[in-house]
């Protein structure tokens, strides 16, 4: 690949871009991507350049990347122009979207807000229409939550899908791929790109998880209500249910221990070498996740699989399930650290259905009664993800009324 010695071709009027992320990359190829320029978070390898995961510390004890991360070579290959790297949480390990490093990016949807994490710069430029689209990952949240925070697509793909190869891990055990679009039409070409051609699924039923739906604020209430009725519309029949029989705090609790020790594992060696300097809440967790013992983590394993088995069952190859993405609007970017917290547990009792079942969920953007972006996802059978796009695509469009953007 050649790197061209651009740098980037716009101002970063969003505060989204690490400083060693200023440079752009051309297209290696042409196709259904031409025309279109996207960022990556700093997770992603690019060959010649560092990758700095979010933290000083990792940036200086990695050298450049010999090689890059197969997604972006994909996305260069089909057309597309790399315009640098974005800010992430450091080493993907939050959703709130802050870095005391580098800063906390803007979102234009909601300027006294956070854009949420770990892919806070993917959201903020694709949200302050700096770059088409944006490379971030999903752990436990990380492009569900600023999705829903900024009003943009975002999909987090079936465990395993999409080469993780080149790309900074936090818990390979969860770490999945994504991306962030504002435009449905070119979220769904990337789609196009990264999955292929999509598997045929006959969609048979929606479930709303009433679960997932009490832990949301109210103002989420009347969207879910519009996407169960859009799907109705569409043939669907419509039926309320949990994720399963227990409930969500235990499955909030396994993944948090399976996942954290995961992170440990992953991590420990550099993080007890280098002494890295963390934000406190980020220090906090790496401390947390070295106190779980292996059989800590085996019991809370056992959780995930029957839990995964229960939710799999209830979706089978061909239903839909309907919940919020998150458990609020975007916080405020002053908010009191232990509202901070209170709300970082109601959203992980959300999105930890995904990330345990190891499943494909779309957001789909809309604007609440507050006139905030809130997301409502699909979540859908394991290798679903092309066909779920194209479903949470025509349900947007169906209700564009309501803020989606497309």
């Amino acid at each position: 690949m050649e790197l061209d010695d651009m740098t980037l071709p716009f101002d970063d009027t969003v505060g989204a871009w690490v400083p060693h992320g200023h440079f752009s990359v051309g297209p290696t190829g042409s196709g259904p991507l031409d025309g279109l320029g996207f960022a990556a978070k700093d997770l992603y390898d690019v060959t010649g350049h560092r990758t700095g995961a979010g933290n000083p510390d990792w940036l200086r004890t990695h050298p450049p990347a010999t090689q890059t991360s197969p997604l972006v070579a994909g996305l260069l290959d089909a057309g597309a122009a790399l315009h640098g790297k974005v800010i992430t949480d450091e080493l993907a390990y939050s959703i709130q979207g802050e870095n005391m490093h580098y800063g906390t990016p803007r979102n234009t949807r909601a300027p006294d807000r956070v854009c949420g994490g770990s892919s806070s710069g993917s959201a903020a430029a694709v949200a302050g229409g700096l770059v088409d689209f944006a490379l971030g990952s999903d752990t436990g949240g990380s492009t569900r939550v600023p999705a829903s925070y900024c009003g943009l697509w975002g999909l987090r793909t079936t465990h395993g899908l999409l080469s993780t190869q080149h790309v900074v891990p936090l818990s390979p055990l969860f770490d999945t791929l994504t991306w962030l679009a504002a435009r449905d039409a070119v979220f769904t070409r990337v789609g196009d790109v990264l999955l292929g051609p999509p598997r045929e699924v006959s969609w048979r039923e929606a479930i709303v998880l009433t679960d997932a739906c009490a832990q949301a604020d109210p103002v989420f209430g009347p969207l879910v209500d519009a996407v169960a009725g859009a799907l109705q519309s569409a043939g669907l029949p419509v039926a309320r249910a949990p994720a399963s029989c227990t409930d969500l705090e235990t499955w909030r609790r396994a993944y948090v221990t399976v996942s954290a020790y995961d992170a440990w594992q992953t991590h420990r060696d550099w993080i007890t070498r280098e002494q890295p300097a963390f934000a406190p809440a980020i220090a906090g967790r790496w401390r947390a996740a070295a106190a779980i013992r292996a059989g800590e983590a085996a019991e809370a394993g056992a959780v995930q699989a029957r839990l995964r088995a229960e939710v799999r069952e209830l979706l089978g190859a061909d239903r839909v399930a309907v919940l919020p993405s998150a458990s609020s609007a975007a916080i405020a970017r002053n908010a009191d650290p232990a509202a901070v917290d209170a709300i970082r547990t109601q959203t992980f009792r959300i999105t930890s259905i995904a990330g345990l079942a190891g499943l494909p969920q779309v957001n789909i953007p809309f604007i609440g009664g507050d006139g905030l972006p809130a997301g409502i996802s699909l979540l859908g059978p394991a290798g679903s993800d092309a066909a779920l796009i194209r479903l949470a695509v025509s349900v947007g469009r169906a209700l564009s009324a309501l803020g989606a953007h497309s």
